[in-house]
């Protein structure tokens, strides 16, 4: 594709690889309405629309050293959005999967203590989540939260797989310890 200055986006890619900031910036400039375009064509919600953008932006990031720039970009980069785009909507598939639509004569019991134990659990959840060695709590949620597979986790992360799955299981070693010790203090 061919930017309003006539430099096209494969060139630009190239001067990123290269060192040049500039080049990057402009090319991640040019390329985020298209991303939206993209996005929005895809059936994303229009408030996820955004976010999907930033994860196709972070995936470049992350594999932007294996672009051959003697190739053309926009075919590798629409790859690549179409993968994070899919990614985003079978992850909103599968949790809708799970949800069940409230009928009208379907109620709920006085008692709130389930309800209420469930919120503290779930604070407590997040608050020894938090604690976590950064490697460790961002395994969790990319892997779990994101629910991004290995493969997807390390382009995302940086890691290799083989150290995502050694943070994910430390990760949840320490989660166990510290919920039976009492909500997630140290």
């Amino acid at each position: 594709m061919i930017n309003q200055a006539g430099i096209s986006w494969s060139i630009l890619m190239a001067r990123a690889q290269g060192g040049d900031r500039a080049a990057y910036r402009r090319l991640l400039e040019e390329i985020t309405p298209y991303l939206r375009a993209l996005a929005a064509s895809r059936r994303i919600d229009r408030v996820d629309v955004e976010d999907a953008v930033q994860d196709v932006l972070l995936t470049l990031h992350a594999i932007r050293h294996t672009y051959d720039p003697r190739r053309p970009f926009a075919p590798w980069l629409v790859a690549i959005a179409n993968r994070r785009l899919v990614d985003r909507l079978r992850r909103r598939e599968r949790s809708q999967s799970h949800e069940r639509a409230l009928r009208a004569h379907e109620t709920f019991p006085a008692d709130q203590t389930k309800f209420d134990d469930e919120i503290l659990d779930r604070r407590q959840l997040r608050a020894a989540i938090a604690r976590l060695p950064f490697g460790q709590r961002q395994a969790v949620r990319l892997l779990k939260l994101e629910e991004m597979s290995l493969r997807e986790a390390a382009a995302a992360s940086g890691m290799s797989v083989a150290a995502l799955k050694v943070a994910m299981h430390r990760a949840l070693k320490n989660l166990r310890k510290r919920l039976a010790r009492g909500g997630g203090e140290a």
